[in-house]
C-alpha cells in the first residue's frame, strides 16, 4: 500500500530541488500535494513537469501571515483537512563575517526560515487531521556552527526550539512534529553558497565539504526527499520532536 495514500500534502519552497524531489516521491506514493512557492513561474513549471491531477500550486510569501492563511485555506478548499505540513522554503544571503553582515540580510532570514515556520504551525495545526505529520526544514548546520553565515545558521537553530515546543503542544492530537536537517546537497542553492564561501575564504568549498562529509559527496534531492517521506509517513509514528539528520555523517 502507498505509504501517503489519500493524504494531503503541503510543501513549502515546493518549486526548489527538495520540494519538487519530495512532491514527486509524495505523489508517488499516494498523496495530495499542494506546492507553495514565491515565484509563480517556478511552481507553473513545476507542475508542468510533475503533471499529476492530485497536484495543485499556489503562489505566496511564507512570512506573511495573510499569505499563510490563504495557501492553508486553498489546500483544504481543495483536498480537504492537512495531513502533512512540509514547511521547506528557504532563503540565501551573503557570506560575510559576523561585523559585516548586513542586517536587511539577517532579518530576511529571520523572516523566511523562521516567522515562515511558525506562520504555517499557527494557521497549519488548526487545520490539520489529528495524527498528522509537521516537518521544518532545518539544516546540518541547525545543529553546529559555520563561518561567515550567521544568519542562516541562527535561522536553522531558531527552527529547532520552534520544532520541540510546538510537538509538546500538537502530541495531544498525535500530530508529530520534527525538523530535518540536510547536509549540503547538490542543487544551485547550495552551489551559490559554496560560490560564495570560496570567494570569501579563498578555497574551493565544494572540494572543502565533500572532503569532510564522510560519505565523501553531496546528497541528491531524492535522497533527502526519502528522508522526508519518513517523517511524513506513519514509518515514523513513534518520532516527536526530534531532529533527523541527513547529512552524510558530516556533523559526527
Amino acid at each position: 500500500m502507498p505509504l501517503l495514500r489519500d493524504k494531503v500534502c503541503v510543501i513549502t519552497g515546493g518549486a526548489g530541488s527538495l520540494g519538487l524531489a519530495s512532491a514527486r516521491l509524495f505523489l508517488r506514493e499516494g498523496a495530495k500535494v499542494m506546492l507553495v512557492d514565491l515565484s509563480g513561474a517556478d511552481l507553473a513549471g513545476a507542475v508542468r513537469e510533475l503533471a499529476n491531477p492530485n497536484l495543485d500550486a499556489t503562489a505566496a510569501d511564507v512570512s506573511d501571515a495573510a499569505a499563510t492563511r490563504a495557501y492553508v485555506e486553498r489546500t483544504v478548499e481543495k483536498f480537504g483537512p492537512i495531513d502533512v505540513l512540509f514547511s521547506n522554503a528557504g532563503n540565501q544571503g551573503p557570506v560575510t563575517p559576523v561585523t559585516e553582515y548586513p542586517e536587511d540580510s539577517f532579518d530576511a532570514h529571520m523572516a523566511v526560515h523562521v516567522r515562515g515556520a511558525f506562520l504555517a504551525c499557527k494557521y497549519g495545526l488548526p487545520r490539520m487531521n489529528d495524527g498528522g505529520s509537521i516537518i521544518i526544514t532545518s539544516s546540518v548546520v541547525g545543529a553546529m556552527g559555520a563561518p561567515g553565515v550567521v544568519a542562516y545558521v541562527t535561522a536553522k537553530h531558531a527552527q529547532v526550539g520552534l520544532m520541540r515546543s510546538v510537538a509538546k503542544e500538537a502530541a495531544r492530537r498525535g500530530i508529530r512534529v520534527n525538523t530535518l536537517h540536510p547536509g549540503p546537497i547538490d542543487n544551485v542553492f547550495q552551489a551559490k553558497i559554496e560560490e560564495n564561501i570560496g570567494k570569501m575564504a579563498g578555497i574551493d568549498a565544494t572540494k572543502m565539504l565533500n572532503e569532510a562529509i564522510p560519505l565523501r559527496r553531496h546528497a541528491q534531492p531524492e535522497e533527502i526527499a526519502r528522508s522526508a517521506l519518513y517523517l511524513a509517513s506513519d514509518l515514523s509514528s513513534f518520532v516527536t520532536g526530534s531532529m533527523l539528520m541527513a547529512d552524510g555523517g558530516l556533523r559526527g
